[in-house]
């Protein structure tokens, strides 16, 4: 080879050494991944605040039992947790704010929600997250379980986990309502999760109570959800500092 050619040989691998240099620290993003939006700002001394109760009218249906007794790793007996009414409060009901907030956007927060799989049951049943919020699944049964959510909007994956196995931390990338998650290795295991894009929502308890706070003024639509019975619907206005009440009635 000539020194022309030698020399142009030189130059091509330089070149090439060079581009793989300033390359090599570059990140790759991952497939599907978004970045965290920018939070919009909500002034604390102007928030406001909705709360309030939700109640069953009339007689609730009766639960249905639920027998575990062929896994001995389960506590043999348990009912359906579809309807749970306490003294005429209704629990396990998602309350949202559904409209309202225009184009704000909000930061997931870095608060890890805990499901448990204990007593061959979901624990809670019912959850909601934001978007991006991590999420840790816990096998505290000593028998083996399924997770398998079921969405429409987001991933699906079903993925096994034995007793004391080390937790399973998830997120979710898009909103969704509702996104069923059950347990293949026991058919009776099932629980709701929904996924929100704001911070305002709660999951009432036996006392059918919620509160939302920490709300710019404005005018919402709050929705409740529940997973029999569906969803109910209030407007509310709230001004600078308000402490507002709204309530929601489900009936058979």
């Amino acid at each position: 080879m000539n020194d022309k050619g030698c020399s142009f040989l030189l130059l091509v691998v330089f070149v090439s050494l060079l581009f793989a240099c300033t390359n090599d620290n570059k990140p790759t993003a991952s497939p599907g991944a978004r970045p965290a939006p920018t939070a919009t700002p909500i002034d604390p001394a102007a928030a406001a605040t909705i709360t309030g109760t939700v109640s069953f009218a009339g007689a609730p249906p009766k639960a249905r039992p639920i027998d575990m007794s062929n896994d001995p790793g389960c506590k043999g007996q348990t009912e359906s947790e579809q309807v749970v009414v306490d003294n005429g409060h209704l629990a396990n009901v998602l309350v949202y704010v559904k409209d309202g907030l225009g184009s704000a956007t909000f930061a997931p927060p870095q608060q890890v929600v805990t499901i448990k799989q204990e007593g061959c049951r979901y624990v809670p049943h019912m959850a909601a997250v934001m978007i991006g919020q991590p999420i840790r699944f816990i096998d505290d049964d000593q028998t083996i379980h399924n997770i398998h959510p079921m969405p429409k909007n987001n991933a699906e994956w079903n993925q096994s986990q034995m007793p004391n196995a080390p937790p399973l931390d998830k997120t979710f990338s898009n909103p969704e309502l509702m996104i069923p998650v059950k347990c293949n290795q026991h058919p009776w295991m099932h629980m709701y999760l929904s996924v929100l894009g704001n911070p305002f929502f709660a999951v009432t308890g036996h006392d059918g109570s919620f509160r939302l706070q920490g709300l710019p003024p404005g005018t919402y639509t709050i929705a409740a959800v529940q997973e029999k019975y569906g969803e109910k619907t209030a407007s509310i206005t709230v001004a600078p500092k308000d402490d507002k009440t709204v309530n929601f009635t489900y009936q058979p």
